[in-house]
């Protein structure tokens, strides 16, 4: 890892974390990934696998995906914001009484708790009567006969597709420069929107979807399964590069502008799960902090991360020590 770190302490460029899916994960996909990281004039700086069990075992997937993840693996039930309201007029019960009676789980115990697979949740879930009761966070009545219900249960198959024991992720830490390559093309051009199908030519999703056969996957590539994930801006990158290989903040090329802008360590760790912030400007919205970020070049990321912390500073507090500690997320 000191290696790695290493070569990002002196670096000035765009960095992005680019990871090839484990349906995708072929020598053939990842000589692709070189050949048009070449072409695009983006430099390669490490590279490395990932084991399905060690996602599982660190539970990387869930952070990757934490928003739609922590109501389904990482939370429990009495730690979620159920809206009263909204349960019993779905569900004709009272929240209070299925949570003290013990009738709901999350996605991965209420598994163990039917003794079922990935799959046969989601089927379960597919059929089951369903509420949103905010983004990403979906409930469903999972077994009607004993009343018990689950949250987010469609991030199960999904989960069990990085974890299997046989498969891996294969990574690779990228930088280029923005007079070169804007990040908006990087994500458009280089590696192409999520449908496959509707990538332009060229793309590293339009090549593994048009190529699947030539380079050893086992079925057409398609949304979910779209050959490579790239990071959506230079705070994505520095968010997945902490999650993925634990790279600290200080040493992460990005994560130093951030504390250089003044932007404290604690919130920049909290700020790596997509919390919904206030927006700059004033008008009170709150938007994910992802979204607001996404496919920015390095320097407006810098400044619009600095802008929504001075937006959310109406949220800061005073530790007993007097350290003013930014809860930009409440």
């Amino acid at each position: 890892m000191g290696a790695i770190q290493s070569l990002f302490e002196e670096s000035t460029a765009q960095s992005a974390f680019v990871f090839i899916k484990p349906h995708a994960n072929t020598p053939q996909v990842r000589a692709l990934c070189m050949s048009k990281f070449a072409e695009a004039g983006i430099s390669v700086l490490g590279d490395g696998e990932i084991t399905g069990p060690e996602i599982d075992s660190q539970g990387f997937i869930d952070q990757h995906y934490y928003a739609i993840a922590s109501k389904a693996t990482i939370l429990k039930p009495k730690d979620l914001n159920v809206p009263l309201d909204k349960f019993k007029e779905n569900f004709s019960e009272d929240w209070p009484t299925v949570l003290a009676e013990e009738r709901v789980f999350n996605a991965i115990d209420v598994q163990a708790k039917l003794g079922i697979s990935p799959d046969e949740l989601e089927e379960k879930w597919d059929k089951s009567n369903k509420v949103k009761f905010g983004g990403g966070f979906y409930c469903a009545c999972i077994d009607t006969d004993k009343k018990i219900y689950t949250f987010n249960a469609f991030f199960m198959r999904m989960r069990g597709r990085f974890t299997a024991p046989n498969t891996s992720i294969h990574y690779f830490l990228v930088e280029f420069e923005p007079s070169i390559l804007k990040w908006a093309d990087f994500r458009a051009l280089v590696l192409g929107p999520t449908d496959p199908a509707k990538a332009p030519t060229g793309s590293l999703r339009c090549s593994i979807y048009t190529e699947w056969q030539t380079l050893g996957l086992s079925e057409v590539p398609d949304t979910g399964n779209n050959g490579v994930h790239a990071s959506a801006s230079p705070f994505e990158g520095f968010a997945e590069r902490v999650n993925w290989l634990k790279i600290p903040i200080s040493s992460d090329p990005f994560g130093s502008k951030l504390l250089a802008a003044g932007i404290d360590g604690a919130t920049l760790k909290a700020w790596t799960v997509d919390p919904q912030v206030l927006t700059p400007g004033g008008s009170g919205a709150k938007k994910s902090l992802f979204d607001q970020l996404e496919d920015m070049d390095v320097k407006e990321c810098v400044d619009t991360c600095k802008a929504i912390a001075t937006a959310n500073d109406v949220q800061v507090a005073l530790a007993p020590e007097g350290r003013r500690i930014c809860v930009p997320w409440l």
